[in-house]
């Protein structure tokens, strides 16, 4: 982790903001890389400049720890999260419903580590909402099943809340052609295409099935998906889901 001052992260904010469109319209998923430090800064930035204080209440951050509990979908058990900016409480209302939606759904702290993104992630959202709990979820379990369980849930309950949704993963890491192949095939609702990619196994990257259940829930939510440009596989990767409004005839 790279210890940014919290005026480092506000001016680097501040930079992105000026490049934002379509601020009208409101994100409702981001695409994130798995850490925090100079290569990936910018990245951060430009993703978290598109959501504003009173966007949201309700944060959850989604992340892959594979392999590392038998239990698939588990949830920290904690009360609240706190960063060298201060404490974030916990849903435990959304934690609960998660619960009784799914048995793969469980409250569980063997996942859970002092190095999970989800703390890199606090120091923009303390930075850019005043008020608002969080719930972290790991996926360790990224089988195919198991993933579009979780975005069914996940587009289920929260599709009419005030909640963002962050996906963790390093985007970069993909293949050229893969990302290229990933991406049109969002573009053009090619759900059984972006299965076939998901079921393949090919994706390697870290957050692979992160990444993957955030696309299904956008499809879902028909949001309006957008990557930053593709610099090589050192330079990291965001995106983020917008609201797609249609035009209303009289």
């Amino acid at each position: 982790m790279c210890l940014f001052t919290r005026e480092e992260i506000k001016e680097k904010l501040n930079e992105a903001s000026g490049n934002v469109q379509d601020s009208s319209n409101p994100t409702r998923i981001i695409f994130t890389p798995t850490s925090l430090n100079h290569y990936s800064i910018e990245r951060f930035s430009e993703v978290y400049a598109q959501i504003h204080d009173g966007d949201f209440d309700t944060v959850v951050i989604v992340e892959s720890q594979p392999g590392t509990h038998e239990k698939k979908l588990p949830m920290p058990s904690h009360k609240s999260f706190t960063t060298r900016f201060g404490e974030v409480p916990v849903n435990d209302k959304l934690r609960n419903e998660l619960c009784d939606e799914d048995d793969d759904f469980f409250i569980d702290d063997e996942a859970f580590s002092k190095d999970l993104s989800l703390f890199d992630q606090l120091l923009f959202l303390q930075n850019q909402i005043d008020n608002f709990s969080v719930l972290s979820l790991q996926i360790t379990d990224e089988s195919p099943a198991i993933i579009k369980e979780l975005s069914a849930a996940l587009e289920e309950i929260l599709a009419s809340r005030n909640a963002l949704l962050i996906f963790c993963c390093d985007i970069h890491h993909l293949g050229v052609e893969q990302f290229k192949t990933i991406k049109k095939q969002i573009k053009d609702g090619n759900i059984p295409g972006l299965m076939h990619s998901m079921n393949s196994g090919e994706v390697k990257m870290k957050g692979a099935g992160a990444f993957f259940a955030g696309l299904l829930i956008a499809n879902k939510w028909n949001l309006n998906v957008q990557f930053s440009e593709t610099k090589g596989e050192e330079i990291p990767i965001s995106g983020y889901g917008k609201v797609q409004y249609q035009p209303v005839f009289g």
